[in-house]
């Protein structure tokens, strides 16, 4: 996916609330909106250098959006609004070979209690897959992991997908890792234990779980390779190994 605005180097200062930050930029201070309501405490420290866009609206109270994150060894996109973007752009490209033959054909499907983000049918054969998709920015020690919070909600989708397991259809559960630096993906019992939980359990169930680093650039985010992912208890992985 092509970053389409330029992106301006600022420094960050401090987190007003989940959506709003402080940056330096230019030698001023400006407001920048935070797309990810997550922690981020691992990547937002004072006078870490940031990468903003400029977003001029009559209807935003930001005139900046706070997109990337440089760390000393690699860059990292904290959008959470483009893992969605990211993961249909790889399915539409066949790029994806655990989702390979499929296209999207409907978004934010209705299905239980909740909406989940992706109805994907594969061409010619009526066959379906529902997709939720969880954007990842925390990495330890070369692992992803996710939430950095507690997350209900998470929880709630996971459960979804089960049900429609066990109704036979096809589901899964996608982690888009949006950094270059991890090899491998778990949940993060450390932030919400029960996610871990319920994630261990719907995948023993028949639930799919893939995750996926990315390539970040100034000028372009795009899934890079699938990672394995770690759900056994003895921390090896409960799935297939990445290609």
């Amino acid at each position: 996916m092509r970053v389409t605005r330029p992106l301006l180097n600022g420094a960050f200062l401090v987190r007003e609330n989940r959506f709003r930050a402080r940056v330096r930029l230019n030698g001023e201070e400006v407001a920048a909106h935070v797309p990810n309501s997550g922690r981020l405490t691992e990547l937002l420290s004072p006078n870490r250098l940031v990468l903003l866009a400029e977003a001029r609206s009559p209807h935003r109270l930001t005139d900046y959006d706070l997109l990337m994150v440089c760390l000393p060894h690699t860059l990292v996109s904290i959008d959470a609004r483009l893992p969605n973007h990211l993961f249909a752009e790889a399915v539409e490209g066949g790029a994806l070979q655990e989702f390979e033959g499929y296209s999207v054909a409907r978004r934010e499907v209705s299905y239980g209690e909740s909406r989940l983000d992706f109805l994907l049918e594969a061409d010619g054969t009526g066959s379906a897959c529902l997709v939720e998709v969880k954007s990842v920015t925390l990495v330890q020690d070369g692992v992803g992991r996710f939430p950095d919070a507690v997350t209900e909600r998470g929880r709630r989708h996971l459960r979804e997908l089960a049900r429609a397991a066990l109704e036979g259809k096809r589901a899964a559960m996608v982690f888009i890792i949006q950094r270059p630096d991890a090899v491998a993906f778990g949940p993060h019992d450390e932030s919400d234990p029960d996610f871990g939980v319920v994630m261990r359990e719907v995948a023993a169930s028949g639930v799919e779980v893939y995750a996926y680093a990315c390539e970040v650039s100034r000028t372009r985010v795009k899934v890079a390779q699938r990672v394995p992912v770690l759900l056994a208890d003895n921390g090896e992985s409960a799935m297939e190994s990445a290609v």
